[in-house]
């Protein structure tokens, strides 16, 4: 597969800008790859496919506000930090991205908040756009992430809307996110509500939760023609022993394994062994998953509508089967499907 097969029509309209009023009160799309149908429903209707002890597994990462803005010592330029991970506790280090990067030096300091409450020092240049920064801060270490946190502002990606709202707060969080450590949300999630996961317990359908800190690499740009050549950026995974557990007894049983969203699939399937079942485990992965992949885990997967030639599609595609998902795209284009981080969502069964 080349990375032009994963364009199509595409237009900035098509992105939501918002989301609906209610969680589960978004479309969704049933695609059902043994028949090759497809169907039109509510999201709040997605149990209709599922029987009691099929398993649902969720992503519980927690978005942190990652996004500052500063000013440059001595000339006052203004500098916008996106925190991309922690490296040090004890000495402060993140890992950043700075815009404008052309501007930024090792050895630069910058300042945040009203009279430079926090500063920070340029240490390392770790990519042409990425920075090492020591954060300058007199006070323990819970007083400077109450700080470096109460300054940030959600990361939200910039179609949705042009000033972040109060509201992002809390929809742009899952309502499960527990594990802190994402600088974006795994946008599958967002359609459940509470009523939804009640309705669930009452079904008798079970839930795990894996944690994979979604990073910016996971929206880094494909820029190879070859897919073979594209190298995905690492990101911290968690799997316990209690949810490889859950993996495992519902694979036994016969029931059906539910991926919802991208990141819970790349997790599940960088912790299968090759017997098929589910280690418990942590690190950290690059897994980039395009077709051919046979996938070993899951029977399901939900999923948002992917922007073209995202790495997202390409897994999405791998598991729907490239021809059925390029087709529903079309038609969900045609229909009036709203796409992105707060758009509609598509069931692959």
């Amino acid at each position: 597969m080349k990375l032009s097969q994963y364009g199509y029509d595409f237009s900035p309209e098509m992105l939501a800008k918002y989301p609906v009023d209610n969680r589960d009160e978004s479309r969704l799309m049933v695609l059902n790859r043994k028949d090759g149908t497809i169907e039109h429903r509510m999201f709040k209707e997605i149990l209709d496919y599922f029987n009691e002890k099929d398993l649902f597994v969720f992503n519980d990462t927690k978005v942190f506000p990652a996004r500052l803005y500063g000013n440059k010592e001595k000339t006052g330029a203004e500098i916008e930090i996106f925190l991309l991970r922690e490296l040090n506790r004890e000495l402060r280090l993140w890992d950043v991205l700075v815009d404008p990067a052309r501007k930024i030096r090792i050895g630069n300091k910058l300042y945040f908040g009203e009279d430079d409450i926090l500063g920070a020092e340029v240490i390392d240049n770790t990519t042409s756009r990425g920075r090492t920064l020591r954060f300058l801060f007199d006070g323990s270490y819970e007083e400077f992430k109450e700080t470096l946190y109460r300054m940030g502002e959600t990361p939200l990606p910039r179609w949705v809307r042009e000033k972040v709202e109060e509201i992002d707060a809390e929809r742009y969080q899952t309502i499960y996110a527990d594990k802190e450590g994402a600088v974006a949300a795994p946008t599958a999630g967002l359609h459940f509500s509470k009523h939804l996961l009640k309705r669930m317990e009452i079904k008798g359908v079970d839930r795990a939760f894996v944690t994979l800190h979604v990073g910016l690499g996971n929206f880094r740009t494909v820029d190879v023609e070859d897919l073979s050549k594209h190298k995905m950026d690492s990101e911290q995974f968690f799997v316990t022993e209690e949810a490889a557990k859950a993996v495992n007894s519902a694979k036994e049983r016969g029931s059906k394994v539910v991926s919802i969203g991208t990141t819970v699939m790349r997790t599940l399937e960088t912790a299968v062994s090759t017997r098929g079942m589910i280690n418990p485990m942590e690190g950290w992965t690059n897994k980039f998953i395009f077709h051919p992949y046979d996938f070993t885990v899951a029977d399901a997967m939900v999923t948002n509508f992917q922007l073209p030639y995202s790495t997202q599609l390409m897994m999405v595609a791998a598991f729907g089967g490239y021809d059925m998902v390029m087709n529903a795209y079309k038609i969900a284009k045609e229909e009036g499907y709203r796409f992105g981080t707060y758009g509609d969502a598509m069931l692959i069964l």
